[in-house]
């Protein structure tokens, strides 16, 4: 098997059983919580369209690793192709499934470990990378949902991880045994972790020399013992107790975010990448960094199409949408959408092969591209929130519609034009509340600003990869200054 249906990837992941709780209880059949249903219907999402010839060319590629089609979400980049379908697939599921859909994680981690284990076994005679091959070919062949697991809790971020009054506050190396590694400590804000079958385990930032139990980077199935899945509380989330209404807006999908506590989780050696050569560490979220914000640029401009479908939706029920201050912001909401996504695209475009043979995004441009998605959602959600009126923030819900009491009143006075009936509407103000406010997950806004890391992390590496003296010296050459 190297492709699997979407009822497939469901079975499988409700066999592992793996830990997770939710409101602080420990839910044995998760998969049929309320809560969960959505995210894992969006995750199911990235299997069937793998499924469906229509979209096989965007979800798929030929993988030289088994000699077979796996899911692009599996796939190591052989050329610059590979890195414009991955940003063309992602505002596909953003446009299908108005939310995260959970599985870019695994793309872009794999590629960045698939270079830096080359580059440790180049350096220091490692077998890292041949280890790393043989996961992929499995990874590949079962077709695995992988999350990453990489924000440390970090406790007091005034101090470096030895400094910690508690050492767990950052994942670390707490034994070596002759088989495996014991890892103790925990990663927020993971999304999907309760979906994928297994989650990398990678460090948070660069590592200093005395840091070396915390450079650690593995592969922990999601059911492995002593690892907790902490289901996160989002804005709204009651609302997923009541499915069948039409509050949730986005009734079908949502991401899922959770608190992963690794207490005491071994790991056998041969699913170990990295094991404390601390000046190899900081390479695996610099270089997953740039991968994952290139990924922003196509699902958050699927997602915005969502939203952008469904502020003119609002504005034609309620009769502005021909109103030129109105057609103004749903312009301004298009060009900054094309914006990003044309980000995402020249970040592939300027790609190229590297060292291992596979290909790697334009770093500068990723970074460029995850600073515009920082920034421009917010400017698009205010055009709607504009567009769609106060009343985007405090509409009756669908038990007041149905009410056999009030709801006259509510259909009565919460109508737009003739002939669109009142329940459209207000289907349309709460698809834009849960897309800004996060009702089906973090959020279309909060997503966009800290996934993958917020904006002063993407100063931050943009600093660092600019080449300072090359524009001095254009500046000098222009002015006439000669060294």
């Amino acid at each position: 098997m190297t492709l699997m249906t979407g009822e497939q990837y469901r079975e499988s992941i409700r066999k592992m059983k793996s830990t997770v709780y939710i409101g602080g209880e420990k839910i044995d059949d998760f998969l049929d919580h309320p809560v969960v249903i959505p995210a894992q219907n969006t995750a199911s999402m990235t299997y069937e369209f793998a499924q469906d010839p229509e979209c096989e060319h965007l979800m798929t590629a030929y993988s030289p690793y088994i000699d077979a089609k796996v899911n692009r979400f599996t796939h190591i980049y052989q050329n610059i192709d590979d890195m414009i379908m991955k940003v063309r697939m992602a505002r596909f599921l953003g446009q299908k499934t108005a939310t995260c859909f959970q599985r870019c994680t695994t793309l872009d981690t794999a590629n960045a470990l698939y270079i830096v284990t080359y580059q440790m076994d180049k350096a220091l005679g490692t077998e890292y990378h041949k280890r790393f091959l043989t996961f992929l070919r499995e990874m590949q062949e079962n077709d695995y949902h992988l999350g990453v697991a990489m924000t440390d809790a970090k406790g007091d971020r005034s101090l470096r991880p030895t400094e910690q009054k508690d050492p767990d506050m950052w994942l670390h190396i707490v034994e070596e045994k002759s088989d495996g590694l014991v890892i103790r400590g925990a990663k927020t804000s993971q999304t999907g972790s309760a979906n994928a079958h297994y989650t990398f385990v990678a460090p948070t930032a660069g590592l200093r020399k005395g840091e070396e139990e915390y450079a650690v980077a593995c592969a922990v199935p999601g059911n492995a013992e002593g690892l907790y899945h902490i289901y996160g509380r989002n804005a709204g989330d009651d609302r997923k107790y009541a499915p069948d209404l039409m509050d949730m807006g986005n009734p079908r999908f949502s991401s899922q975010e959770t608190l992963m506590v690794f207490d005491n989780v071994f790991v056998p050696w041969e699913k170990v990448f990295l094991c404390r050569e601390v000046e190899f560490a900081g390479r695996i979220p610099f270089l997953f960094g740039a991968n994952h914000r290139q990924t922003y640029g196509g699902c958050k401009a699927g997602v915005s199409d969502v939203l952008i479908g469904a502020t003119r939706l609002v504005a034609e029920y309620t009769g502005i949408e021909r109103l030129p201050h109105v057609r103004d912001k749903l312009a301004e909401m298009v060009a900054l959408t094309e914006t990003i996504y044309s980000c995402g695209l020249a970040t592939a475009l300027e790609g190229e092969q590297v060292e291992t043979g596979s290909y790697y995004v334009n770093q500068l441009l990723g970074n460029v591209c995850k600073l515009n998605v920082a920034e421009l959602p917010f400017k698009i959600a205010r055009c709607a929130i504009d567009i769609a009126g106060g009343i985007v923030g405090d509409a009756p819900g669908g038990k007041d519609l149905m009410s056999p009491e009030i709801g006259k009143f509510v259909d009565k006075y919460l109508k737009g034009v003739e002939g669109v009936p009142t329940e459209y509407r207000l289907r349309m103000l709460y698809l834009i509340q849960s897309l800004l406010f996060g009702f089906n997950s973090v959020g279309y806004v909060v997503e966009s600003l800290h996934g993958a890391g917020p904006p002063q992390a993407q100063k931050s590496s943009l600093y660092r990869l600019v080449d300072w003296d090359h524009k001095k010296k254009l500046a000098k050459d222009i002015a006439g200054i000669k060294d």
